[in-house]
């Protein structure tokens, strides 16, 4: 079974500890931001870096499982833990699921935050 885009109960977890509408800016500013994160990963990739390639990744799990982003988090952290394999591989497949799961999660937190 796939999971959910968002985890529900830690989006309003979110929402409770920060207030509804700081977490709609917190959503943007998330949605501004991950793309250089995600461009990070690629540059990464393409010149053979390894730990730039696992902090970049590390930081938008870390970002994504702030909001629940489960699926999201769930691809960075593998991409995070297998840094080394994947910079060695330099197979961009991985990075382009990433990307589509960054914009099936980018419009679910928008929807999500805006009620």
């Amino acid at each position: 079974m796939p999971l959910d885009t968002i985890d529900a109960q830690t989006f309003k977890a979110l929402q409770d500890a920060a207030g509804a509408d700081f977490v709609v800016d917190l959503v943007e500013t998330f949605i501004e931001e991950a793309p250089a994160m995600m461009a990070d990963l690629e540059a990464a990739l393409g010149e053979r870096d390894a730990e730039r390639f696992r902090r970049a990744a590390h930081s938008l799990k870390s970002n994504s499982n702030t909001f629940g982003a489960v699926a999201l988090g769930l691809l960075a952290r593998e991409l995070e833990l297998a840094a080394k394999e994947r910079v060695a591989a330099g197979d961009p497949a991985p990075l382009q699921a990433l990307a589509q799961e960054f914009t099936r999660s980018a419009a679910r937190l928008r929807e999500m935050a805006r009620g």
